[in-house]
């Protein structure tokens, strides 16, 4: 091979690559956001989710675009991972479109007569239509044709390496030259990130002789497996879901690549008998692969298409983040729903758990530490929404009267335990935020309050204490709270204390007194829960008009999603 037969060969790989990003980037900006909208609704059934995937697949010609932007949808919650995985079912299949592109187009037709006025047309799109969808379409278009041209090239430098090199005479005895061209195949895919290149390369080089229907369809299979690594590699340090779905790519890829090998002189042999009702000509064996190609994946998505549910719950198991595993419910199980008394007292230990929870979150806030991205705050929202959903589930068992006045109370613990986290996060950004300067009399006396209040939590955990728990552990410190802000409105005003670092604190101790409140009314219902669930005698409700502590708490329901 002479060193100019090694450029062209070179740079045809570079058109085709570039070609491929530039029609997929190109592609996917045209559609805006149609295509998120196609993936996020249309995938509520598994056959819906398959066709979505291969549609938008066909559509921007990248397995591993529709991969990613399923992964975002997974975290953005628009889909779950059962969703997510039929899509990836889809998006390997539709994948296959360009192997056809190259069997049926690449070889029949004119490729310069056909790339060139599409790489004219379309930057003449990107000149005129600038950031615009228009100039979006410009390099799909030109992209289209750059990969075409790229085609052509690489075809022309086979055909002389063809009549130049014997590569039969690489080949290795029997199954070893197989698994050979298979590792050569994800090789290929590996560096050119990009199994439609590969491919493209494969069926060129086979068209040009270079190398047996066997070690090219060897080829084919490494491709597809190679492809997974685009995944794979944004798997790393990604979330738990992105993971998941990364992996669930993998093994499907995994599963129909041991497949096609071990059925592959029968697949071969029926790509050869579909292959021969396709046009012939110099395409013949180019096409035989296309079909090979779309044979394979079809068989992947029939062998695996009844193990999803297993699947999923295989993936549902691995890769668990910190944050999954304290979302876990510890005591709501099912199975005692036909027990009311049973599942109540289960409520009854869940808001125990979850309250320690919200404590520690504020425990830590209160020192000092950032809670902002604890993962306890998501897990916490997330175990108190799965409470919520048990007790509306209770709620239909038609539970006794003498229970039923407890279920509102477990929503309204719930509420308050949320309310403390997200004071938590609050008073902890105050304090981050406070402006520096002197320690003024009223400046330690919010410190000591701050401390006071820190030192009082254990006692806010009242289902900690036992039969007899204090009741009036929050009296003292809400007592010196109209005090401790008449000393900071005082300090401002004589001008000892600035009028924004006033301001400030007067909000910190604010947000401190909220989850304060938040903490008493929470301990308050708790107890009053704990004591109908034990089957003492509640005094009646009082109205709201008659409390004023009670027009102040949130209506019964569910916690809020976003604590």
């Amino acid at each position: 091979m002479s060193p100019y037969a090694a450029l062209e060969f070179a740079g045809g790989i570079g058109l085709i690559l570039l070609g491929m990003r530039l029609m997929t980037e190109g592609l996917r900006v045209a559609a805006g956001n149609a295509l998120r909208r196609i993936l996020a609704a249309s995938t509520d059934t598994p056959v819906r989710g398959v066709a979505s995937g291969m549609l938008i697949t066909a559509l921007v010609q990248s397995s591993s675009a529709v991969t990613f932007a399923t992964v975002g949808f997974v975290n953005a919650g628009l889909m779950n991972v059962a969703q997510a995985i039929t899509v990836i079912y889809g998006a390997n299949v539709g994948t296959t479109l360009t192997s056809w592109l190259v069997a049926l187009v690449g070889f029949n037709v004119n490729l310069q007569a056909l790339a060139l006025p599409a790489i004219g047309v379309g930057m003449g799109l990107r000149v005129t239509g600038g950031s615009t969808r228009r100039g979006s379409v410009g390099d799909a278009l030109a992209g289209f044709g750059l990969f075409f041209l790229g085609v052509d090239i690489l075809r022309m430098a086979f055909s002389d390496l063809g009549a130049a090199v014997d590569l039969a005479a690489f080949a290795l005895p029997g199954p070893a030259s197989v698994l050979g061209f298979l590792t050569l195949g994800v090789i290929l895919t590996v560096l050119m990130q990009s199994s439609s290149a590969a491919l493209a390369l494969t069926l060129t080089a086979a068209a040009g002789g270079l190398v047996s229907l066997e070690d090219a369809a060897a080829l084919v299979i490494g491709a597809n497996l190679g492809t997974t690594s685009t995944a794979a590699f944004a798997a790393i340090g990604a979330t738990p879901n992105a993971r998941r779905v990364a992996a669930g790519h993998v093994l499907f890829n995994a599963i129909t690549a041991i497949i096609a090998l071990a059925t592959l002189p029968l697949m071969l042999w029926l790509a050869q008998r579909l292959g021969a009702m396709l046009p012939a000509g110099p395409a013949g064996i180019a096409a035989t692969l296309a079909v090979f190609h779309t044979l394979t994946k079809v068989t992947g998505l029939l062998a695996v298409w009844p193990l999803t549910g297993r699947l999923v719950g295989f993936l549902a198991g691995r890769f668990r983040a910190q944050e999954e595993d304290l979302a876990r419910t510890r005591y709501l199980d099912t199975n005692v729903l036909t027990t009311p008394s049973l599942a109540l007292d289960a409520v009854r230990l869940e808001l125990a758990d979850t309250g320690d929870m919200a404590l520690s979150l504020m425990r830590d806030a209160l020192h000092d530490i950032d809670t902002s991205t604890d993962p306890r705050r998501p897990a916490l929202e997330q175990r108190l929404d799965s409470l919520a959903g048990y007790v509306n589930r209770l709620h239909e068992t038609g539970l006794p009267p003498s229970l039923h006045t407890a279920l509102p109370l477990a929503l309204r613990v719930g509420q308050y335990q949320a309310d403390i986290a997200q004071r938590a996060v609050e008073c902890e950004r105050l304090r981050r935020e406070r402006r520096e300067g002197r320690q003024t009399p009223a400046v330690k006396a919010v410190d000591d309050w701050r401390l006071r209040l820190a030192r009082t939590l254990p006692l806010a955990g009242v289902w900690h204490a036992g039969a007899h728990p204090d009741t009036d552990w929050a009296d003292n410190l809400l007592a010196d709270y109209a005090g401790l802000k008449q000393q900071l409105l005082q300090e401002g005003s004589q001008g000892v204390l600035p009028v924004r670092r006033m301001v400030n604190l007067l909000d910190e101790i604010s947000a401190m007194r909220r989850a304060l409140e938040q903490m008493r009314k929470g301990a308050q219902h708790y107890l009053e829960m704990r004591g109908l669930i034990a089957g003492a005698s509640a005094p009646p409700q009082p109205e709201e008009t008659d409390s004023p502590v009670e027009d102040r708490d949130p209506p019964p329901g569910p916690p809020p999603a976003n604590a």
